[in-house]
């Protein structure tokens, strides 16, 4: 097995090893169900940044290897040119070039033409970035400024809406991070990526380890708008589970703009009545309040298609271990704990209970809102009554 890791992939296996890579699996997972070595699978993921690279093809007007096989037979009866491309279909001029460009008539194989074919081809084209200075310093600063991909993006498209030359997409700037060989954006700016990651991975693969399950077609907090993550706009909620003694929960969602809380008795941390409850929850809210869910990764919404359908709200999902990407849940969740002590039994408390926990915390002055209540701050938006 060690010997076979040192020789190259055919077709199939690199088709295998990035479907496998795209499902969350390891290198060493891979490597076992490729029967290589887990530093040849390794290394070519990181040659690639983590993303599959495009498959090559033929273009349809380019000589096929049965083609250069009837030339190369063409050849060895000695057969002319154009009576070779009259029995291939092409021109006579193409059929020249092709011999000429592979040794001659003397030297001319079709294998070797066909190898020689495909390594002239790799000419690839100069990534935008690289096409355009002006862009990528914007896309650099950007960075080094901790803007998320996706906030550089949008911000381009906000700042220069008439300039066409100032666009691109944050798959781009992700893409021509991960991938060093189109040499526009340094590797070292991976570190202002909130993730820090040097290699891209599937979004299945954030559960992995962590005894919670993955989460089908889960959508990364990168995918979330832009909106959402400078909290400009009410609406987009952040969620998680306190915990208690005897299997307890009790589930918090704080919205980003005014951080204004809501407490959810839920009966356990199974998927179905989780999100049965928040779905209920939400949808006394009014449509302008109810644009998106940040949870955590915990595998209680698992159905989170289904508090799509019934909210209309898209969920996305936190990176493992990184409670800062619901910074405003994580501090409600600390508050609450004066009201909440770790260790006690949460199943004893009552909705009309949290109801007025939830109360009292939204109308304490908060010094990130400039000493208004969350009430306060929310009501300056839209009109609620909860």
């Amino acid at each position: 097995m060690a010997r076979a890791s040192w020789h190259r992939l055919s077709v199939s296996e690199h088709e295998r090893l990035w479907a496998q890579w795209h499902e969350g699996r390891s290198a060493g997972e891979i490597a076992r169900q490729l029967s290589r070595g887990r530093h040849a699978i390794q290394r070519i993921v990181e040659r690639h940044g983590g993303t599959e690279p495009a498959r090559r093809k033929r273009a349809d007007d380019r000589l096929s290897l049965a083609q250069r096989e009837e030339i190369s037979r063409g050849v060895s009866a000695g057969r002319s040119a154009r009576r070779i491309a009259r029995d291939i279909g092409k021109h006579h001029s193409t059929v020249s070039r092709e011999i000429k460009r592979n040794g001659g008539p003397a030297a001319y194989r079709a294998a070797q033409a066909e190898q020689a074919a495909w390594h002239r081809a790799l000419r690839p084209k100069r990534c935008v970035l690289r096409q355009r200075p002006r862009l990528c310093a914007y896309v650099v600063r950007g960075l080094q400024r901790c803007w998320s991909p996706q906030q550089i993006a949008a911000r381009l498209e906000h700042q220069y809406r008439h300039d066409q030359s100032m666009r691109v997409s944050h798959e781009t700037i992700y893409r021509t991070l991960f991938v060093q060989s189109r040499g526009a954006l340094r590797k070292e700016l991976t570190q202002y990526l909130r993730s820090a990651r040097k290699v891209r991975h599937a979004r299945a693969a954030s559960n992995k380890g962590q005894g919670r399950g993955r989460i089908v077609d889960a959508v990364s907090i990168r995918e979330r708008p832009a909106e959402a993550a400078d909290r400009a706009v009410p609406g987009h909620w952040e969620g998680d589970l306190i915990s208690g003694k005897a299997n307890s929960h009790v589930a918090t969602l704080v919205e980003r703009h005014s951080r204004f809380v809501m407490l959810v008795k839920v009966p356990s941390k199974h998927t179905a009545p989780v999100v049965a409850a928040l779905s209920t929850k939400m949808k006394k809210l009014p449509a302008e309040l109810r644009r998106s869910l940040t949870w955590d990764g915990g595998k209680e919404m698992a159905n989170h298609k289904d508090f799509t359908v019934a909210t209309d709200m898209q969920v996305y999902f936190c990176d493992p271990h990184s409670p800062w990407q619901r910074g405003s849940n994580e501090n409600t969740n600390g508050l609450l704990r004066q009201y909440f002590p770790k260790g006690t039994d949460l199943s004893v408390h009552s909705q009309a209970h949290l109801n007025a926990v939830a109360r009292e915390l939204n109308q304490r002055p908060r010094q990130t809102l400039d000493f208004l209540t969350p009430a306060e701050k929310l009501a300056q938006t839209v009109a609620l009554t909860i």
